[in-house]
Order: C-alpha cells, then structure tokens, then sequence
C-alpha cells in the first residue's frame, strides 16, 4: 500500500454532545458525550488507515493538551511529525441532534508564530520524500496568512508527488491557481471562491491544471471530474447521526482508488459508501465491512455531460 502524508494545520478535539433536538435559548439535556482528537488531515489519515495506506501526520498541534492526539497517533501507528506550539489546540463542539442536523461551534484555532511556521517549512523536504500522495485539509489557524499557505501549496505541488487539498474560504481560494492534482469541494466551499455557475468552475478549474475535482453534493451525491471521468453517484438512503467527517472520508477513499489504480466507476461506488458510512456513526474510519459492501451496492452512478 501506499505511503501518504496529510497535514492539518488547524486541528481540533472534536466534542460531539447527542440530543434530541436543541431549543436555542433554553436549558437543552445531552444525550451522550464523546470526544474525539480530529482535524481534517487527521481524519483523512484514519479512513487511510483503514484501507491499509501508511500515513505520516502533520501540521501545528498544541502542546498543553497533546496527549489526545498522541494516544490516537500511537494507536493508529501515525508517523508524527506535528510541531508542537505553546497553548492548547482548539476544541470544536458539534450538537448532534436526533434528525441528523449537526450545529458547529469551531474554535479559534491556535496562535502560531514565525518560528512554527520556518520550522514546518525547514522539514518539508525531507518530510515529503518517500511519500506517493499528499493531503492539505482543513483551515488555517491564526498566525498562517493566506500567502504563507499558498507558498506552503506551492513547494508541495513543485515536489511532483500528487497534492489533494481540502480546504474552504480564502486558503482555498488561494491554492486554485497552484493546480493541486485533486480538490474536494462541496458546493457551497466552491460557489464562494468560484460563483454560483458551478458547471463553469469546475471547467475552468479543469482548464487550469487540476486534474481531479470531487464535488461533493450532500446527500443528493457527488460529481467527480477528471481525465476522461465525468460521473455522478447517488448514494443510497441512510439513518443520519452525524455529518461530521463525510467529506474527509469521501476524499480517502477517492484518493485510495485512484492510488490503487480502480476504474473511476469502482473508485466512485466505494468513496460514495464510505461517505455514506461515515454518516451512520459519530467518530471516524470503517468499522463495518457488510454494512460498507451493502452500501456500496446501492450506490447508483450515472454520466454527467462535461
């Protein structure tokens, strides 16, 4: 299997209250608590994991409350190459209700400063060789501005190992016109940076060199865009108990076909079911096989006009 390298530059320990249905302003009852050391990039790692890939995990982790992450890292046999920084790492709280609506409260992020973001850059090279993929999720924390992320995308992208980025808003915005090899947006992510006419972004974005675009749909599917590929998969219908983590799975698993070298049908079908999965439980990566299979079955794929 393959060796890949994620970074998340803005992780987060995710704590995920279960209720019933939140009432804003009142005294609400949880249903149950769990917590869960994430991040984009992080969760990614987990589903790659799963699909038998050798992952090295990256970006800016705080110091004072490390130990989450790290017992994940040593439990998931991560290669950890975080640079630790003073503070602790954001908490982001999720309030799951029983409808499968999910209400974020994300944290600031941590305060990185100059050293932090030299000493990322100091160890990129050797941190990126031996790799065969990269991924770039998530947001920025503050510290990180806009130009440093694209300079950041930039040497990643002149390494020649293919670069996938998962990111919104201006750090999105930003990396496009470096041409990652794959981006996964969902549609809102996408009409922000490239306007409402998401037909003509995707074909621009093709046009500028990126090979690969995922877009993810919700529950009404994804569309995948790339050489030759033009395909739409619907997935089948499920129980919803979080969002959270879909699209990071959706991302590993397109990234695992592709790098396994699947026809676009068969990497599609099983991205899709990850994804769909991924809905079914709070926390992340595949913990049931029969389900995974049965949903990749349904899964229904259909030809979009480019």
């Amino acid at each position: 299997m393959a060796r890949i390298l994620t970074l998340t530059l803005n992780p987060a320990l995710d704590l995920t209250v279960s209720l019933d249905k939140l009432i804003p302003g009142a005294v609400n009852r949880s249903l149950g608590l769990t917590r869960h050391a994430a991040g984009k990039g992080l969760n990614v790692a987990q589903v790659l994991a799963d699909l038998g890939h050798h992952l090295t995990v990256s970006g800016f982790l705080g110091s004072d409350n490390a130990q989450p992450f790290e017992n994940l890292m040593q439990a998931r046999g991560f290669a950890d190459a975080f640079i630790r920084v003073p503070g602790e790492t954001r908490s982001n709280i999720k309030l799951a209700e029983a409808d499968g609506r999910i209400t974020d409260l994300n944290g600031p992020g941590l305060q990185v400063e100059d050293e932090h973001l030299q000493s990322l850059l100091d160890n990129l090279t050797p941190l990126v060789a031996g790799h065969d993929a990269i991924v770039v999720a998530g947001s920025l924390p503050r510290g990180v501005s806009t130009a440093w992320f694209a300079a950041l995308v930039h040497r990643l992208k002149a390494s020649g190992v293919p670069l996938v980025l998962d990111s919104s808003g201006a750090a999105l915005q930003a990396a496009l016109p470096i041409a990652p090899w794959m981006i996964k947006p969902n549609e809102e992510e996408l009409s922000e940076v490239c306007g409402s006419d998401l037909t003509a972004a995707v074909r621009k974005l093709r046009g500028q060199g990126i090979e690969h675009v995922v877009l993810s749909r919700g529950s009404a599917g994804v569309d995948w865009h790339g050489p030759g590929i033009a395909l739409r998969a619907i997935p089948p219908r499920v129980e919803v108990v979080s969002t959270v983590g879909a699209g990071d799975s959706l991302l590993a698993a397109s990234l695992h076909g592709l790098l396994q070298g699947w026809p676009a049908e068969r990497t599609l079908r099983m991205a899709t079911a990850v994804a769909a999965q991924a809905v079914t439980q709070i926390g992340f990566g595949i913990h049931d096989r029969e389900q995974l299979a049965r949903l990749e079955a349904a899964v229904r794929l259909q030809p979009l006009q480019e």
